[in-house]
């Protein structure tokens, strides 16, 4: 090659350092069945009014990952490029850099656009997820699972070093992530993920992981209007205050949470069960929980008031291999419930409730089969059942589950 012209010069070190470069991908085409048409959803999306069946390009990502070295074999310099592609447009998921220090080689600075260090559920991929999706919960508190932000992190990478179990995460993020264009407020959002790593049991090969999270952020209000659950006559009700002293005030979004994973060895494959549970305070809109990707605005383009909800969710997986390590079988039970200080017929839009603080529940019941190395089937059926409420169109469990045939090719 020619390392005069400007093509062999970028080849050139590839070429010498090719084995640090790394290309991957994968992709999910998939059909889908709802029990309704113009079916709502967390499970890829609502359903066109008119369609109860659809196939789908659900992801379909390209990532480039680069490691670069010094001359003791030390990692210096990492970086990861990641987007997706499917028939609704190109999107960046993962654009970032990390920086390894290798003096104690415990500390590396993260920084660009990358997964929020909150739970396991969010953190963990879609192409190695059992289930299609993850939870209403995950989906609602770390929609994109993305932000922009910076991360530091403590890890030894000593080999026999008295900390090798653990790993602590803390970043500071713009807060609306791959939801929304660009930051709308000045204010961060701080998160932290302190981790226990797989740690085997001895004599029975049991393998156990845990973490506990933590987030601390928020909106800053730009209306003298916010709602919160306030308590009188006995019962709850969502009530408004227009204090001057609302604009400018930081509408909390506080979390804390908890996850652990439990895998059993069989004599062919594992057992694994996983579990997590957030719970905290949530700022969103009177239309829906989630945080808004820009800020929310009403008729007429005034800005929209923010409501404050005090939430709580869950999930909980049980996976079984079936005597092969090629076939796979899936439980799933998760909960989100938007405001858990109303239950029932105490949703009601005479208090100030709308559907956006209805609970749901989703039971999901799957099998996978792994048909090579590069090719698995997924086979998926979720059983929504939202809370009966006073809000109209939510008196009674809608017509909302969903199946899903899955193929995903990996690369």
């Amino acid at each position: 090659m020619d390392t005069s012209t400007a093509l062999g010069k970028g080849i050139y070190p590839i070429y010498q350092q090719h084995d640090r470069l790394r290309f991957g991908g994968y992709m999910q085409p998939q059909f889908q069945y709802a029990q309704d048409k113009g079916v709502k959803n967390y499970s890829g999306g609502d359903f066109a009014p008119n369609s109860n069946n659809r196939f789908m390009l659900r992801r379909g990502r390209i990532r480039v990952d680069y490691l670069h070295n010094n001359e003791k074999n030390q990692p210096l310099a990492y970086f990861a490029f990641q987007f997706d592609g499917t028939e609704r447009g190109v999107a960046i998921r993962d654009f970032w850099g990390r920086f390894f220090e290798n003096k104690v080689e415990m500390f590396a600075v993260t920084a660009g656009m990358f997964a929020r260090p909150m739970g396991f559920e969010a953190n963990f991929s879609s192409s190695d997820r059992e289930a299609p999706e993850r939870g209403r919960m995950s989906q609602i508190l770390m929609k994109t699972e993305r932000d922009i932000g910076a991360m530091l992190t403590f890890e030894t990478r000593r080999k026999g070093h008295v900390l090798r179990w653990m790993k602590y995460d803390i970043g500071v993020f713009n807060g609306q992530g791959l939801a929304g264009p660009a930051d709308y407020d000045s204010h961060k959002d701080i998160i932290s993920r302190f981790s226990v790593k797989p740690r085997t049991l001895k004599r029975s090969g049991i393998i156990i992981s845990a973490s506990v999270s933590g987030f601390y952020g928020g909106i800053v209000s730009q209306s003298p209007l916010i709602y919160r659950n306030s308590k009188g006559g006995g019962r709850y009700s969502m009530l408004s205050d227009s204090l001057a002293s609302n604009t400018g005030y930081v509408a909390p979004r506080h979390y804390i949470g908890g996850d652990m994973q439990i895998k059993i060895p069989n004599k062919k494959g594992f057992s694994e069960l996983r579990a997590e549970y957030i719970r905290g305070l949530q700022t969103g809109t009177a239309a829906t929980s989630e945080t808004p990707g820009s800020y929310p605005v009403a008729a007429g383009s005034a800005v929209a008031p923010l409501y404050v909800r005090q939430f709580d969710g869950a999930y909980f997986y049980y996976i079984q291999h079936l005597g092969s390590t090629k076939h796979l079988s899936i439980l799933k039970f998760d909960w989100y419930d938007p405001n858990r200080l109303v239950k029932g017929t105490e949703v009601n839009p005479t208090y100030g409730y709308t559907a956006a603080d209805v609970r749901y529940n989703t039971l999901g019941i799957g099998y996978m089969r792994l048909l090579n190395a590069h090719t698995k089937l997924t086979l998926f059926y979720d059983h929504i059942m939202n809370e009966s409420t006073a809000i109209s169109g939510y008196t009674k469990d809608l017509k909302d589950n969903i199946f899903t045939c899955r193929v995903q090719f990996r690369f």
